[in-house]
C-alpha cells in the first residue's frame, strides 16, 4: 500500500512515527528516513534511532531556505533515496518523512519518486510518504492520503517552536 500523509496542518511526522509504531507492534520490519531534517534535530530521531538502529536515518541538509544550497540538498536527498532503495527488500514497510517536501522544492524528481513507488508495489511493500504539496499525480496513485489542516497554531501569534512539539 501506498500511504500519503500531507497538508499544512502539523502532525505528518507524527503520524509517520504512529505509522511505524503500529507496523512495529505488529512485528513488522520498518525503515524510516527523513529527507530533510539533520541528525539530532528532532525529538523523534532519538526513539526512532533506538528502534530501529541502522534501519533509521535522518539524512537532510534542513530546508532550503536558499538556492545556493540546492547542490548540497540534491545530494542529500540523493543519499536518502539511494538508503531507501537499499532497505526496501529488507522491510515490509518504508516510511520516507519530508518526501513531499523534497518533491515540491525540486530536489527530489519525481520520476525518482514513481520509480520507488513502482518498486515498493513490486515487492510488495508498504510505502509512506509525507509531506505539503502533494502532487495530484500522487493522490491519484496512493491508496490511502491523509491531509492535515492547520485551524490553528501558535506560531501565528509569535510563538516560538516549542521542544516536544514541533520538534
Amino acid at each position: 500500500m501506498i500511504l500519503v500523509y500531507t497538508g499544512n496542518g502539523k502532525g505528518k511526522t507524527c503520524a509517520c512515527v504512529g505509522q511505524a509504531v503500529r507496523a512495529l507492534g505488529r512485528n513488522m520490519t520498518v525503515a524510516f528516513a527523513q529527507f530533510m531534517k539533520r541528525d539530532g534535530q528532532a525529538g523523534e530521531q532519538l526513539m526512532l534511532a533506538q528502534w530501529l538502529g541502522r534501519r533509521f536515518l535522518a539524512g537532510g541538509e534542513g530546508f532550503l531556505r536558499r538556492e545556493e544550497d540546492r547542490p548540497a540538498h540534491r545530494a542529500a536527498a540523493l543519499h536518502v533515496l539511494e538508503w531507501a532503495r537499499a532497505r526496501l527488500p529488507e522491510v515490509e514497510m518504508l516510511i520516507l518523512d519530508e518526501t513531499l517536501y523534497a518533491l515540491d522544492a525540486g530536489i527530489l524528481r519525481r520520476e525518482e519518486v514513481e520509480t520507488l513507488m513502482a518498486e515498493a508495489r513490486a515487492a510488495d511493500r508498504h510505502l509512506v510518504l509525507s509531506g505539503r504539496n502533494a502532487p495530484d499525480w500522487l493522490l491519484r496513485e496512493a491508496d490511502l492520503v491523509t491531509e492535515m489542516d492547520e485551524i490553528k497554531h501558535p506560531w501565528r501569534a509569535g510563538v516560538k517552536a516549542a521542544p516536544g512539539i514541533e520538534f
